[in-house]
């Protein structure tokens, strides 16, 4: 199975970009944000890559990131969104605001994605509540925000949550209130992703 690609760009299509990697040319179908952010023909791409083998075909999905693909196989996991609408969500939603999205219940955001209608964003959102992943940016990466200050003895899972949420554009006291009652509610014990997800509740209500 084919999980990851190296190669140069060749040509893109539509839906998908053919990646020449050493003289062999392999067809990768992309969500239109992925396709957007990859350089130029002849400049070399890295994709995560998600291999579906069916009876009838063999096809190749690609990714900027893993929690991309995470997602795109999360999604399927819902009743009614297949492979062409789980891309059509990442076209929408980066996994940051998508994992806001469905820890807010947010249909409104969910359903801009083309084949998601309100009861179907409805359903995203009540069944990934618990399962989808956390997307917390990388301290120093290129485009993360500075992380916010915190108080030199912060538990460190604590001072991760209200970073993560600073960078999905909270303010730093709305971020900080927020993980606090996530604390009230989980226990000093919790590691980040739930209190970032009990954090996030507690933003929406």
């Amino acid at each position: 199975m084919i999980g990851k690609l190296r190669g140069i760009v060749d040509s893109q299509g539509e839906d998908h970009v053919i990646l020449d990697v050493h003289g062999v040319g392999y067809m990768v179908h992309c969500s239109a944000r992925t396709l957007q952010a990859l350089p130029q023909a002849g400049e070399t791409a890295t994709l995560a890559i998600e291999t579906v083998v069916r009876e009838d075909m063999i096809r190749l999905y690609g990714f900027r990131s893993e929690a991309e693909r995470e997602y795109f196989r999360l999604l399927q996991t819902v009743q009614g969104v297949g492979a062409k609408v789980a891309l059509g969500i990442l076209t929408a939603l980066d996994p940051a605001a998508l994992t806001a999205a469905i820890a807010r219940a947010d249909k409104t955001a969910l359903a801009r994605a083309p084949g998601v209608g309100p009861r179907l964003a409805v359903r995203i959102a009540t069944e990934l509540k618990d399962k989808a992943p956390v997307f917390v940016p990388m301290p120093g990466g290129p485009a993360a925000p500075q992380p916010p200050a915190v108080a030199d003895d912060a538990p460190q899972p604590l001072a991760d949550a209200v970073s993560a949420l600073v960078n999905l554009g909270y303010g730093e006291p709305q971020a900080a209130r927020a993980v606090s009652a996530a604390v009230e509610q989980a226990g000093e014990g919790a590691d980040v992703a739930r209190l970032i997800r009990l954090a996030l509740r507690e933003l929406a209500s």
